[in-house]
């Protein structure tokens, strides 16, 4: 499975919501992520930008994607920001790949 990294900012109404009945966001997502045939690893509140960040596994983009799409319209963020991620594996054999790729810079 692929990992992501989801940021999401809440609206000022999402947080009114969550002040006044909070509930932990882990347990209250997961039945989403497993109907997608994903899971969570671990997610964070934070300060700045978002508010919440999460890495995530999903077994395609499109899974990845769906869920994305389904939290906007839902209503609760007024920004997401989807990142797919490599391993350090992937991320190695990236560099070898780009190694033998024989790309050429313009002018050189």
């Amino acid at each position: 499975m692929a990992y992501y990294m989801i940021q999401a900012a809440y609206t000022g109404e999402s947080w009114g919501a969550q002040i006044g009945s909070p509930q932990n966001i882990v347990d209250r997502l997961r039945p989403t992520f497993e109907r997608l045939g994903g899971s969570i690893e671990s997610a964070f509140y934070a300060f700045g930008e978002y508010d919440v960040v999460a890495i995530l596994q999903f077994p395609d983009n499109a899974s990845a994607g769906a869920f994305s799409v389904a939290a906007s319209a839902g209503g609760a963020v007024k920004a997401i920001k989807m990142t797919p991620l490599m391993t350090i594996d992937e991320g190695m054999d990236m560099m070898r790949k780009a190694s033998g790729a024989g790309y050429r810079a313009p002018g050189g």
